[in-house]
């Protein structure tokens, strides 16, 4: 903790450092920024779990993407919020989702909101619709997912073993009207984003497109190549 306090004050004292490629000079460079802000993709998981939205990420969480969540979320530099929700914004743009949009962002567990001390992906969310609105849009950001109980670790699970896991761990409160988008860091199996968006649906909501800062890459199965046989 106090190492991320330590981080946020350093980038107001000091000339910061890229969160992207460490040079010297903005919380975010320009080439790292161009990256953060590019033409959003959609993603497919390998399985994606029943009642997964469709879904698109502005980047894969590799490189620049990756640097700057870890910073943002583990590290406390909570200046780089400016930046992703700037990137969550631009993939708004580029999708032409339209308005009036409502912004349902993923919380974070109460234990991670304590030891943080705030909601990173609801800060990005909130980010976001402020530049939208600044372009015109009628954009709202609806906090209205809770946990509803705990879950284990998701690291090092199975798409199966994480949805088991994320079943039911979703509550959600009545949903404003307006196109409804959830908004979440990053999509790997797609099974929270499913959990989150069924909850919606029992709140009377639908979200049918959910956008992403990140998406894990897909892992390319490894072909072994047999053995030629050797005639002599």
């Amino acid at each position: 903790m106090v190492v991320r306090v330590l981080d946020a004050v350093l980038d107001l004292l000091v000339p910061p450092r890229c969160a992207g490629c460490g040079g010297r000079g903005a919380l975010v460079c320009p080439r790292c920024a161009a990256e953060l802000t590019a033409a959003p993709r959609r993603h497919v998981p390998d399985a994606p779990p029943e009642g997964l939205p469709e879904c698109w990420a502005a980047a894969g969480y590799d490189g620049v993407a990756r640097r700057v969540l870890i910073a943002y979320k583990e590290r406390g530099r909570t200046a780089l919020g400016a930046a992703l929700g700037a990137c969550l914004a631009r993939a708004l743009t580029h999708l032409q989702v339209e308005g009036p949009l409502v912004l349902v962002p993923v919380p974070s567990t109460r234990r991670s909101r304590r030891a943080k001390g705030h909601d990173p992906v609801r800060r990005v969310a909130e980010v976001a619709a402020r530049r939208l609105r600044a372009g015109g849009l009628q954009v709202t950001v609806a906090p209205v997912l809770r946990p509803a109980r705990k879950v284990a670790d998701q690291a090092g699970l199975t798409s199966a073993q994480r949805a088991a896991n994320l079943a039911g761990a979703f509550t959600s409160r009545p949903v404003p009207r307006g196109r409804v988008v959830l908004v979440d860091d990053v999509i790997t199996t797609g099974a929270t984003l499913a959990e989150a968006a069924r909850a919606l649906r029992a709140a009377g909501a639908e979200a049918d497109c959910a956008v992403t800062v990140a998406a894990t890459r897909k892992r390319v199965p490894v072909m072994r190549h047999a053995r030629r046989s050797q005639f002599r």
